[in-house]
């Protein structure tokens, strides 16, 4: 998935960031409101862990711009603010999920997983399709009932193919879940990055390039 953090305490947001790519999510970093609505402006995420007392533009501010904005992209707030009332103002502004300071990661963790699958259509916890089975939680691929250990970036390019369920997948929506800000569109990541996984499901081919739209899982 696509993550936005916002979170004005640099070190933190760089842990956070680095756990989640562990999980296999791309992340963009802010570390103000102003800068949150400017990526929230451009880029399309699945989820945006917004802290509330931001400085420029305020979380509560950035939360409800967003939900104005009539995006599909949930909202889990993270902020020392812990009281029930500052509970209550979050969820009644727009977020979809609030979690205390101090948090623990694998719960962080698990709430965006929780909320990402909020963002689309609805779709199975494990994802399965041609004898491939992805399970998101676990990070787990089995093919044909044989483990496939993953690199990052292809586990979350296979995860989008298998959910659209057969349908063809650009290489543009590729770049867009499983890459962040930085990516450069013109380096072949994802045509690269489709040949390894090509190799690691080992035959027969169930990926296919449908030439000049993208690739899609048959």
């Amino acid at each position: 998935m696509r993550v936005l953090v916002v979170e004005d305490e640099h070190v933190l947001a760089d842990a956070i960031a680095e756990w989640l790519r562990e999980e296999t999510h791309a992340v963009d970093l802010a570390h103000d409101g102003e800068a949150a609505l400017e990526r929230l402006a451009v880029n399309d995420y699945d989820v945006v862990v917004l802290d509330r007392d931001l400085p420029r533009v305020h979380g509560d501010d950035v939360c409800k711009e967003l939900v104005a904005s009539d995006s599909a992209a949930r909202v889990l707030m993270l902020t020392a603010a812990a009281q029930l009332d500052d509970r209550v103002t979050g969820l009644s502004i727009g977020a979809d999920d609030y979690l205390p300071k101090p948090f623990a990661f694998p719960e962080l963790a698990a709430r965006v997983l929780a909320l990402g699958r909020r963002s689309r259509p609805a779709a199975p916890p494990v994802l399965r399709r041609a004898g491939i089975t992805l399970d998101p939680a676990r990070r787990e691929v089995f093919r044909d009932g044989r483990f496939v250990p993953l690199a990052r970036k292809e586990f979350a390019v296979l995860a989008e193919l298998l959910r659209a369920q057969g349908g063809v997948v650009s290489a543009e929506h590729l770049l867009e879940k499983a890459w962040d800000e930085h990516a450069d569109p013109f380096t072949g990541a994802v045509r690269l990055t489709v040949l390894k996984l090509r190799r690691k499901l080992a035959g027969p081919p169930v990926i296919e390039t449908v030439q000049g739209v993208g690739y899609r899982i048959g």
